[in-house]
Order: structure tokens, then C-alpha cells, then sequence
């Protein structure tokens, strides 16, 4: 295992060297942060990446090739389809039927600006509720102590509602009751029920893999310069960080949980950053170009120490996520699957960065739902810049 992670390594310096001139900035011996050979410079729609869409979502090479393409141009539209709308806006989605970005709007929105978002190549789709409306409802159950067998709230733009998720078995208690009387009363509510309650995905010291902090192992998300982001219910301010082989990386110099659910460690004793995700021989390891965050709807991948590589969807953001250690906020839920020793790794959405696992429930055996901690966030908190190709 160790010699073929070391073979790994040092091809993924190589390729990081060639690729940003030949400069010789990074140590010959030393470990890389992220390990494993790296991607070539090729566009997002590699074949390793297609042939995963196809077995995620049913889909034929065309059909995976034209959503990629797809996804990114509903991407590039949202930051302007917002400012269009103004405050008539209600929040928008990739719609993987249509193939492009739905934007919502109340009635108060003209005629003119609705035209505009759709020259502009989105659909349009008139609600009651804007998104400041319910951000504000959200904002208010937000404020509300809740129970257990809550599990999460979060806006849904498609159904122009906030969606509180309570334990399937567990609806009729009468703490869930309270909660959700006085969640109706902070505005438009809608309660969908899951199977269990959500938890972190840290994991007690199996061995291998990417980094161990006291008696937890966990994953790197994304390298910044001077360091990587992952979970911070993974360690605290000051905890050690030791690397797949056991050797020193560096401390944990940020970090927040509850409340929040990110942190960075800084590298330094010979291990270097390289902006690569592992692709774990699913496919071939991804170089990260950005961080542009992907509308609800898009596809969406993680990496993790455990379960390595699985793809779905954005169902949901800004969701605050009922944790029994606290509640966490601002999340980004998906229908990808992880399990023990996966918190901290990347989620990663063609080549653009989107943020780091926090937990969820289920597994990848018998599916479940996982949220991420959406990068941008924990780069602006701390002042780090993302390290890309």
C-alpha cells in the first residue's frame, strides 16, 4: 500500500510540475497533500467522469456530455439571472429535463425582467414567496431549539417553501409536534419525513488513509496555499495532523463545530499541496480550476477516504443540518452516499470545487443523503485562496 501511494505521489508531483512549467517550487521527496497521479489539463467531460454520470444517472455518453455542458452554462448564468430578478427573485435550479437553469419569480417581477432571464436561456417560473421571504422564515426556525428527531430545514426554491426533515418513526412525538407548530408559525412550511437522523462521518484510526488527527481519521478536502480544508468536527484549533503513512503534515490553525462545520490544517515537515481530488481509479483524479458554486440540481461528486468515489445531485442549500452535537448551518444537502472516515473530503462538481463532506445518514450500500460545507465559506472565514490549476 505504502509503495504504491509513494509511486502515486510522485507521479502527481511530475504532472503538477509539467503542467505549471517546470518550476521547481515543490521538494523532490517529499508527500503530497492529496496524493495519487493527477488529472491531465483535459475538459470536465473525461471518460472516466462520463462513464460514472452514465452508471449515476442512466445516462448515454450524449446525454452525460450534453448535462455536463449544460450544468456549467446554468452555473455561469445564476450569479446574473439573480441580479436580474431583484427583489422579485425566488431562487433557481438546474432542470435536468429541461437542461437549464429554472429561475423563480413572485409576480412583482415585470414583464421585462422576466424576458430578460429568458433571453438570457432560463426558464421562468412565477411563486408566491420570495427568496429574502423565506430566507427570513428560515431565518426565524433558525432561533428554534429543535429536537433529535428533527433533522434539517432548508429553502426548497422548487417547491417555494422551507422543508423541515423529521425521523420517519419519530413524527408523531410530542417535542416533534412543538417544534413543528412553532416552525409553521415563522412562515411556509413543508415536512418531509427520512429514515434516520443525520451524523458526522468521522471514523476511530482503521489505518491508510489520507490524514489522522488524535484517534480520528478523516479526509482532506481541498488543497489552499499554505495547507488543505476539511471538517471541523474532525479536530480542534492546535490538534496534530499525521498523513496516510503516519508522518507530521501540521495543526489544525482554524476550526469550528457546531454552528459551522469547517476547518484548515496548514502543511508544512516535506508534504506540499497539489490542487488534485482523487478520483480512486474511478475515474482519473481530478485537477480543480475553481470554485464556482453549481445551481440545485446539478450533478455533483465526492472524494473520501472511505468510500472513495460517488456522484449524484444538489437537492438543497443553505439547509441547517440537526447534528446531535448541535445544529450546523448554511449546508449544501446531496443525494451522494458516505460513511465513517469520508467527513472533511471533496465535493467536487466538474473541475469547480463546491465544499467539504460533513455528515449525513445512510450509506453506500443502501443509499442515504450527505451534506457538504460549501468551500467558498470556509476560504472567505479563514482568508485562504483556493490552490488550482
Amino acid at each position: 500500500m505504502r509503495r504504491t501511494r509513494l509511486k502515486h505521489v510522485c507521479l502527481a508531483a511530475l504532472l503538477t510540475l509539467a503542467a505549471l512549467g517546470g518550476t521547481n517550487t515543490l521538494p523532490a521527496a517529499a508527500a503530497g497533500t492529496t496524493g495519487s497521479t493527477a488529472a491531465t489539463a483535459a475538459a470536465p467531460a473525461s471518460p472516466g467522469l462520463l462513464q460514472a454520470m452514465r452508471q449515476e444517472f442512466g445516462l448515454t455518453e450524449e446525454q452525460a456530455v450534453a448535462r455536463l455542458e449544460a450544468e456549467q452554462a446554468a452555473t455561469a448564468l445564476e450569479p446574473s439571472a439573480r441580479r436580474t430578478a431583484g427583489a422579485a427573485y425566488a431562487g433557481s435550479w438546474f432542470d435536468a429535463a429541461e437542461g437549464r437553469l429554472t429561475v423563480a419569480v413572485t409576480a412583482r417581477a415585470s414583464q421585462a425582467t422576466r424576458a430578460a432571464i429568458r433571453a438570457d436561456g432560463a426558464g421562468v417560473r412565477v411563486v408566491e414567496h420570495s427568496a429574502r421571504a423565506l430566507d427570513a422564515a428560515k431565518s426565524r426556525i433558525d432561533r428554534l431549539s429543535a429536537p433529535s428527531a428533527v433533522g434539517s430545514w432548508h429553502v426548497d426554491p422548487v417547491a417555494n417553501t422551507v422543508v423541515v426533515t423529521v425521523v420517519r418513526d419519530r413524527r408523531s412525538d410530542n417535542d416533534v409536534q412543538r417544534f413543528l407548530a412553532q416552525a409553521r408559525a415563522a412562515g411556509p412550511v413543508t415536512v418531509e419525513t427520512v429514515a434516520a437522523a443525520p451524523r458526522t462521518f468521522a471514523a476511530g484510526t482503521v489505518g491508510g488513509d489520507p490524514y489522522y488527527t488524535g484517534n480520528f481519521r478523516c479526509s482532506i478536502g481541498f488543497s489552499v496555499y499554505g495547507g488543505f480544508v476539511t471538517a471541523g468536527h474532525c479536530g480542534q484549533a492546535g490538534a496534530g495532523v499525521r498523513g496516510w503513512d503516519g508522518s507530521y503534515i501540521g495543526n489544525f490553525q482554524g476550526s469550528s463545530f457546531p454552528d459551522n462545520d469547517y476547518a484548515w490544517v496548514n502543511v508544512g515537515s516535506g508534504w506540499w499541496t497539489v490542487p488534485v481530488v482523487l478520483g480512486w481509479g474511478t475515474i482519473p483524479d481530478r485537477l480543480v480550476r475553481g470554485s464556482a458554486e453549481a445551481p440545485v440540481g446539478s450533478s455533483v461528486c465526492r472524494s473520501g477516504s472511505t468510500t472513495h468515489w460517488h456522484c449524484g445531485t444538489v437537492l438543497a442549500k443553505n439547509e441547517t443540518v440537526n447534528y446531535s452535537e448541535g445544529a450546523v448551518h448554511q449546508m449544501t444537502k446531496t443525494s451522494v452516499c458516505a460513511e465513517g472516515g469520508d467527513s472533511g473530503g471533496s465535493f467536487i462538481s466538474g473541475d469547480q470545487a463546491q465544499g467539504v463532506t460533513s455528515g449525513g445518514w445512510g450509506n453506500c450500500s443502501g443509499g442515504g443523503e450527505t451534506w457538504f460545507q460549501p468551500v467558498n465559506e470556509i476560504l472567505n472565514r479563514y482568508g485562504l485562496t483556493l490552490h488550482t490549476y
